[in-house]
Order: C-alpha cells, then structure tokens, then sequence
C-alpha cells in the first residue's frame, strides 16, 4: 500500500468570505416521515454559526417524506435507484460544501453536535473525517450495551492502535475532497466498512466519543438474534465483502423498518445470554472483523 505525504486540506472561511458552504449535511429518506421534520428540526437549530447546506435525498418515499422535507425549507433530491448508498452517493455528488456529514433521518442531534465537528476539523489541517457514535433511543437492555461497548472499544483500540477501526454512517464527516465515492454495489457496509476504508488511504480520520447523535432503535427491536446473524454476519459483512468482490449485488438489501415493535415479554436468563452475547459479538466487530472484510474484498 502507498503511504501518502501528509496534506494540509484548505479551510475556507477561517481566511476568507467565500460563498461555499462549511457543511453539506446529507440526509437519506425511505418513508421516513414519522422522523423526519424532528432529524430537520434538530439540524435546522444547531448553534453553529457559519453556512450550512442540507440535503434530503428521497429514495422513493410513498408517505410525504419529501413534501415534509421541503416544508422545512431544506434541498430535497430523488434517487430513483433503491439503496442507502445510491442515496448518499446522489446527496453527496450534489453538495457544494466543504465538509459532507452523512447522516439517517431517524436520528436527531444536540445544538453543540456541528460546532464540535467543525472544531476537531479546525484542531487539526491534515484530518480529513471526524466520525462520532451514536446512542439508541428506547433502546432494549442489549442494545443499549450494544451501543456503550462497540463505540467505547472503538476509541479505546483507536488510542491504542492510531486506527479508527469502525465509523457509522449517521455520524460522519468528511473532506469533500477526500470523497472518492460511495461503493453503489454494496448494499450494507458500503457507506461505513468501504468510505472508511478509502478515507483512511487520504489521510487522518479521529473519532470523537463525546459528540454522539440519537437514532431510532426501531431495528433493534426485530430481536438480538436476528440482529447478530441476519443484519450484522449475513446482510452486513457477508453482503459487504460478496458484493465488493464480485462487483454485483449478490446479497440484496436488509428489509428497512418502519415500525417499532417491542418484544412481548422479557426473561432474566435470556438478558444474561443476550448481554453475554453482545460483548462477544461487539468485541469481535471492533477487534478486526470489518478490517477482515476490507482485506479479503482488497486482496481478491
């Protein structure tokens, strides 16, 4: 592999009164409209100061996400091509600002989530993302320590390593000019496991564990099981590296949820499995899985 010289990426706006935007905030929507205007509502006020661009890119909505979206006075696009990563790679290719953020519709933020991104941009020149966890709102037990254990290992093999091994898509932001594209045949992994991989050839990524957002934990609730073997091993990392080796898409995409529905009854043995098998799970994830992946789909 090529190691690339440092780069000091330009900042537009510390020296200057350019008309581009600072941020360009990329927001994908699939029937969305349950959490649509509060995702809006949360950006809309941040307490960042400078110009900010956002982007709803509806994927084919059939509920008034997009009329929603507009009401708001926001940029709203059509991706006509179903997929989260066609979605991205439509918003993104569209931004005109300096710094994208890739972000999910059922996600909200904290006023101060913008200006600390911006600041760790500014703290150093040669960064070229700035990538956050995100907590899971109503979340069950398991998912809960789900979200503490894979973001805190996260930071902690990111200190230990320099490596941020993992990102999530709803709370990242990178150099535009760092941007290669997305990776439109992976239908899962591609705008976390593959931009994370490119973004680490251009140069320094941080993560920043006290800058979180807030998603819906509407998946969650499908059950542990089917979390770990069906979204995460099967349409996760094996669709990731299938799909990137073979240039197609081999495993198609997750079923998307749109309801939340709780599990009908709890038992104190299964938490204590359940929890148990988090940990395992998690500290599989972040201590090499997804770099697993990136290597077999590179070397083959």
């Amino acid at each position: 592999m090529t190691t690339l010289e440092p780069v000091r990426w330009d900042l537009p706006g510390e020296d200057s009164a350019g008309t581009q935007p600072r941020f360009s905030i990329v927001v994908p929507a699939y029937n969305e409209a349950q959490f649509i205007e509060n995702c809006l509502d949360s950006l809309l006020n941040q307490d960042f100061p400078g110009d900010v661009e956002i982007i709803v890119v509806d994927n084919n909505s059939t509920d008034g996400t997009a009329d929603l979206a507009r009401s708001k006075g926001v940029r709203v696009l059509h991706e006509s091509q179903p997929g989260v990563c066609w979605a991205r790679q439509c918003g993104t290719q569209a931004a005109t600002g300096e710094i994208v953020i890739s972000t999910d519709a059922d996600t909200i933020f904290a006023p101060t989530w913008l200006s600390t991104i911006d600041r760790r941009f500014r703290e150093n020149p040669e960064r070229v993302a700035v990538a956050g966890p995100c907590n899971f709102v109503e979340s069950p037990m398991w998912g809960r320590i789900y979200a503490w254990t894979l973001f805190h290992l996260v930071k902690l093999l990111s200190f230990v390593t320099g490596r941020v091994l993992y990102v999530t898509a709803t709370n990242i932001a990178f150099r535009k000019s760092a941007w290669s594209g997305y990776d439109t045949f992976a239908t899962q992994g591609g705008d976390e496991l593959d931009l994370l991989r490119k973004l680490r050839a251009r140069g320094p990524v941080t993560f920043d564990i006290n800058n979180p957002v807030f998603t819906s934990s509407r998946r969650l609730y499908k059950g542990f099981a089917y979390n770990i073997v069906a979204t995460f091993l099967f349409y996760y990392l094996l669709g990731y590296a299938l799909n990137r080796i073979t240039g197609r898409q081999v495993v198609g995409m997750a079923p998307a949820f749109r309801t939340k529905i709780r599990p009908a009854g709890r038992r104190r043995g299964m938490q204590v499995l359940v929890t148990a098998g988090v940990w395992l799970a998690v500290i599989a994830v972040v201590g090499g899985v997804g770099d697993l992946a990136i290597h077999i789909a590179d070397r083959i």
